[in-house]
């Protein structure tokens, strides 16, 4: 089976994608995903106004690594003048490859601006928008969206119509609607229906956590690729075994809680090599609590990371948890060959 499939002129040489998340998808994130396998990857959202307006820090979430490649930057916006201004920006000054419009965050202070996925309530905005932004840039346009509202205004097979038909060169959809934010289950039917109906690439996304899963997800949606968020968290590894078992249908040993604790320790150095010590460090504390969820006793140094502000400190509190967790590991197989004996 070939794996690699294209938005527009772009190839991506497999069927994983990594969702863009909030405050996670820096591109110290997406380059570590990239290193294990993704696809694609697409940095977080950005307010076109942030964009508009020169904000040094917005700015900076648009610096792409050369290792990225194939990415794309992700927008919201509330208005077409706005949002327009922000894409040709992305298309005119940054190396992004495929320019990405929100239209599934379900987050108060987003919906309330009419942008993100306030626009799932009238698939005519959805066209204007995608359609206004595609006819004034050179790169591909892609769109993420939900499937509706809520359970009353499900409008998935219109709303991803509307955007194919303004050009869109490749559509995402979140299983769940807005009001369901990350709660429920992701209705894989709902994305099933919308599947059968484009002619364009159509990634799915939603309660995708497992190599099984996605293969299931490519097979019962009929989707061209899919789309991982939340399973990623402190657990890039499951994009490379994700990657494999699509491709040879066997699954790869997990990884070793050292292996864990060195991927954290690559993607702590390379934010700092982005954003400098001061910002890294408290940037990287949600992402090192990802890394060390389910380990057996890893709370005391979960809080401890909280609490200090160089690279070499966190670095020294992971290597001592690995040391004694590897100590433990020895003394309990240990106990279990005596008593085997």
């Amino acid at each position: 089976m070939n794996n690699s499939w294209k938005i527009r002129d772009i190839t991506i040489p497999n069927r994983v994608v990594v969702a863009p998340m909030a405050g996670v998808s820096n591109s110290a994130f997406r380059v570590v995903c990239k290193e294990f396998g993704a696809g694609l990857v697409v940095c977080e959202m950005i307010s076109d106004h942030g964009i508009i307006y020169g904000n040094k820090k917005t700015l900076s979430m648009m610096d792409v690594d050369p290792r990225e490649h194939p990415m794309s930057i992700q927008i919201f916006g509330g208005s077409e003048e706005t949002l327009l201004q922000a894409a040709q920006y992305i298309d005119q000054h940054t190396d992004a490859d495929i320019i990405d419009i929100n239209m599934g965050c379900p987050v108060p202070k987003v919906t309330k601006t009419d942008a993100g996925s306030k626009w799932l309530l009238d698939s005519n905005k959805i066209y204007q928008m995608v359609h206004a932004v595609v006819q004034n840039v050179k790169k591909p346009v892609s769109v993420k969206m939900r499937t509706g509202w809520d359970k009353k205004h499900i409008f998935a097979v219109e709303n991803a119509l509307a955007a194919q038909e303004a050009g869109a060169s490749m559509i995402a959809m979140h299983g769940r609607t807005r009001k369901q934010m990350y709660q429920g289950e992701a209705d894989w039917k709902v994305l099933h229906d919308v599947a059968q109906v484009l002619d364009v690439p159509f990634v799915a996304n939603g309660d995708i956590r497992t190599p099984e899963l996605a293969k299931k997800a490519l097979d019962e949606i009929g989707c061209t690729a899919v789309m991982v968020g939340r399973a990623a968290l402190g657990n890039p590894w499951i994009l490379k075994d994700m990657v494999h078992y699509l491709e040879t249908g066997e699954k790869l040993q997990p990884q070793t809680v050292r292996e864990k604790v060195e991927t954290a320790k690559h993607q702590l150095h390379a934010l700092v090599k982005i954003h400098g010590e001061k910002r890294a460090v408290p940037e990287f504390r949600q992402q090192a609590a990802y890394y060390l969820k389910g380990i057996p006793r890893s709370a005391r140094t979960r809080a401890k990371i909280n609490e200090v502000w160089t690279r070499q400190e966190v670095y020294d509190l992971l290597d001592n948890f690995v040391d004694e967790y590897e100590k433990r590991e020895e003394a309990r197989a240990a106990r279990r060959a005596v008593m085997n004996k």
